[in-house]
Formats: C-alpha cells, structure tokens, sequence
C-alpha cells in the first residue's frame, strides 16, 4: 500500500505516520508526507498512490482543494482534521471517512478497515486524468479520451473535441491505473475501445486500429488478440 500524508505539523504527521505502521505492518510499501498544497499536488500527479491521508489546513491554504485530484485518481481519501465541521462537504467529495483530531489509533484503525474493505473495482476506477496548469490541476473525463501517445519524455492526451494536452505520466504508469477500457495496442499508443471501429491489416505486414477517424498503429501480438473483437 502506497500512502500520502499531507499534513502541515511535521509531528503530527510522523505520529500519524507511525500509527499507521503499527497498524498496517507488512502491507505498507511506501509512505510520504508533504506539508504544502503545491507539494501534494506536484506528488499525486507524477507517482501512484492507493491512499490519501489529508488535514484541511494547510498553512491557511484549504486542503479540500486537493480532492479534486482524488476524483482524478485510483486513490482513496481519508480526512484527518479538527474541522468537524466540514465532514458533510468532504463526504460530497466521494472521501471513505473523517477522522477527527485528536486522532485515536481506535478510530483510525476504523478508517482503515474502511479502505481495506474496498469498493467495487469500478468504483475504485480512475475515472479523470489530470494535466498540470501553471500552478493548477486540469481535469479531463477519460469517458472524453480516445487515446495517449507517447512522446519523447511525456504522454500526449487525445480527446474528443480535438483536445490534445500534456501529461507527465509514463505509458508503463498510465496501463497500471487506467479502466480495463483501455488496451495498449502499440508501445506508442494506449486507446480507448469505446472509440475503436476497425482494425485492418495493411500491405507491408502492417496492422491499423481506427480510433475516432484515426488510424493508430497496431502491434502484431494485439492484431492476433484484436481479430476475433472485429
């Protein structure tokens, strides 16, 4: 389990930290703690992360803006916070549960058994992807993404629409969150199969997938996988 803590008091943070290695054990892999909003944000968008442990205030900044990245994540979300007050609005936001400062190891191991429980895997399912914004995040619906193709040293985002935009993300990362909707056909190309509508086979021994009007190029072990689908 890979965890993120964001979390402003560096104590509170390791003491959070240590409660959760008493009580996880083994099953954590890795665990990070970041202070600042920009920081969380630049984290959660370049590496993988399957649970968000996030205090609202942040040096005056308003850690619910960081929830807009969960939407876009494979991530779940638990609040730890002494704003009692705003757990209707965290709760909006799809979070598995709020824990209250002080925080209790008793009601934190409640949380936790929460997110161990799991969601339906489609619920758990990334849903948007995030592009960086100046200092922002972008949200695009991957219901809107026909394809990615990888570039030099980042991916380029294919959309309905004609929409093309940058992101940071490797291929090899992106087949490991993306929905089981999207097939990587090409060591260039990951597509959407709600988009594909015909695969050919071309003279020269090579193989295309038609994906929203384009012509995608396909490997020959997936035009073997693809053929009996078309």
């Amino acid at each position: 389990m890979r965890v993120l803590i964001v979390e402003d008091e560096r104590v509170a943070a390791r003491g959070l930290e240590a409660t959760l290695r008493r009580l996880l054990g083994a099953r954590i892999v890795s665990v990070r703690i970041e202070g600042t909003l920009t920081a969380s944000e630049c984290f959660l968008l370049d590496n993988p992360v399957d649970l968000l442990l996030l205090d609202l205030n942040l040096n005056g900044d308003d850690g619910m803006q960081l929830l807009r990245l969960a939407a876009a994540g494979s991530f779940q979300t638990i609040i730890v916070s002494a704003n009692t007050d705003r757990a209707v609005q965290a709760f909006e936001y799809g979070v598995i549960d709020f824990v209250p400062k002080p925080v209790s190891e008793q009601r934190l191991a409640r949380a936790l058994q929460r997110f161990e429980a799991g969601l339906p895997a489609s619920a758990r399912e990334m849903q948007y992807v995030a592009v960086r914004k100046d200092d922002s995040a972008e949200l695009i619906a991957l219901k809107d993404v026909t394809h990615f193709e990888g570039a030099d040293n980042y991916v380029l985002i294919h959309a309905r629409g004609g929409i093309q935009e940058r992101h940071r993300k490797t291929m090899d990362s992106l087949m490991h969150i993306l929905p089981a909707n999207f097939l990587r056909i090409h060591r260039s190309y990951i597509v959407n199969m709600e988009f594909a509508s015909q695969l050919h086979a071309e003279s020269g021994g090579r193989y295309d997938l038609e994906v929203a009007g384009q012509k995608l190029p396909v490997s020959r072990q997936v035009y073997r996988e693809l053929r009996d689908r078309f």
